[in-house]
C-alpha cells in the first residue's frame, strides 16, 4: 500500500476505472450474446435490431478505449458475417 497521498489517489482512481471498464465489457458481452442468439433462431428483423444494437455498443467501447479499434472491426466484421448468413 502506498504511502505518498498522489500514490493513494491514483490507486482508488485505477480501482474506479477498472470497475467502469468491467462494467461496460460486461453490457458489451450481453449486447453481443443477445445477437448470437436472435442469430441462431433465424429471425431475420430480431437479429437486425440486435445487430444494430450490438454494433453500437462496440463501438462506443472503441471510443472510450474499452477496446481496440482493430478489435472492434472485427466484431463487427464477424457479426456482420453472422447476420447476412440469415436467411431472410
Amino acid at each position: 500500500m502506498p504511502n505518498i497521498k498522489s500514490a493513494k489517489k491514483r490507486v482508488e482512481v485505477a480501482k474506479a476505472k477498472t470497475a467502469n471498464n468491467k462494467v461496460a465489457k460486461s453490457i458489451l458481452k450481453t449486447y453481443i450474446k443477445n445477437f448470437e442468439t436472435a442469430a441462431a433462431s433465424g429471425n431475420r428483423d430480431e437479429a437486425d435490431s440486435a445487430y444494430k444494437a450490438a454494433v453500437k455498443k462496440i463501438d462506443q467501447a472503441a471510443s472510450r478505449g474499452i477496446l481496440h479499434k482493430n478489435a472492434a472491426a472485427r466484431r463487427k466484421s464477424s457479426l456482420t458475417l453472422k447476420v447476412n448468413q440469415i436467411a431472410g
